[in-house]
């Protein structure tokens, strides 16, 4: 009589055994299927152009005025430009040049930021592009702002400072976006009326353009996302300076194009019109060079 009840507990043992094992498989099986999370894309440029090649020569003739008269040595100086310091060329690179002619100094200058981002949870294309919103919060704009006659509708906006309806020029100068000491905010661009750049502008050129009314405006047809920033200063007490910068994104590169004159007199203004769609004209080859 005691076999029986040996057997029984035998039983109850293997049963027991074998409800353990699938109690821990189901939850290995229930681990296996929590969601996890899929790595965002990874960017679509994984190198750099080389920036003092990405300029071809006939447009560095156009945008530096004098320089094809120089005798060849100093020539070609000119048109090889200065690379800029940079300690991680994957990242970040940029290139830099300089015409002296005798009516004006005209500078050039490019930056290509290739962003590369870490969160596996968040895209290279979606951190390229906050950095890109940053430094056109930084020039004052805003995408979702309309360029054009309903652009002085939008609040804060450089047409509205020009017509004296926002903060004022003085009261919210925005920094240059790309960060070009040569193209900080001096007190002495606001000092007419109406302020700001597009004071300025309006100031050199009694016909001035809607260009000219809107001076510093969201692009389109430009990468992923452009502004153009243009910044009138005062450079030292005996001419003007105007910085034109346009930067855009395109996937996770952000490139950024400077370009200013320096008058050789103080009573030349320059022409804010022709450095504006020549650093456009720039920003657009950069553009289709990057998406061959």
């Amino acid at each position: 009589m005691a076999y029986v009840p040996g057997v029984a507990l035998l039983a109850a043992l293997v049963v027991g055994c074998s409800a353990g094992s699938d109690s821990n498989a189901n939850g290995a099986d229930s681990k296996a299927g929590s969601p996890t999370v899929t790595p965002a894309p990874p960017g679509k440029y994984l190198t750099l152009p080389a920036p003092c090649r990405a300029v071809p020569r006939g447009t560095l003739k156009d945008l530096l005025p004098g320089a094809a008269e120089l005798p060849g040595d100093q020539q070609e100086k000119v048109f090889r430009g200065s690379a800029s310091v940079t300690y991680d060329t994957d990242r970040k690179v940029g290139c830099s040049w300089k015409s002296d002619a005798p009516n004006a100094t005209r500078s050039l200058s490019i930056d290509f930021e290739r962003v590369v981002s870490y969160d596996p949870a968040v895209s290279d294309d979606d951190r390229a592009d906050t950095v890109y919103a940053k430094k056109e919060k930084a020039a004052g704009l805003s995408s979702s702002a309309t360029p054009g006659p309903d652009a002085e509708k939008n609040t804060g906006t450089p047409g509205e400072k020009e017509k004296g309806k926002g903060k004022g020029a003085d009261a919210e100068k925005p920094e240059d976006p790309a960060g070009d000491a040569t193209a900080s905010a001096d007190p002495s661009s606001s000092s007419s009326p109406s302020g700001g750049a597009a004071g300025e502008a309006g100031a050199g050129d009694s016909s001035a353009g809607p260009e000219d009314a809107l001076p510093s405006r969201v692009l389109d047809n430009l990468g992923d996302a452009a502004f153009l920033h243009d910044l009138p200063t005062r450079a030292g007490s005996t001419s003007q300076q105007r910085t034109v910068s346009v930067v855009f994104r395109t996937s996770n590169v952000v490139v950024t194009v400077r370009y200013a004159e320096q008058p050789a007199l103080v009573t030349q203004v320059p022409d804010s019109k022709e450095l504006q769609e020549k650093a456009q004209a720039l920003a657009r080859k950069l553009a289709e060079t990057l998406s061959e």
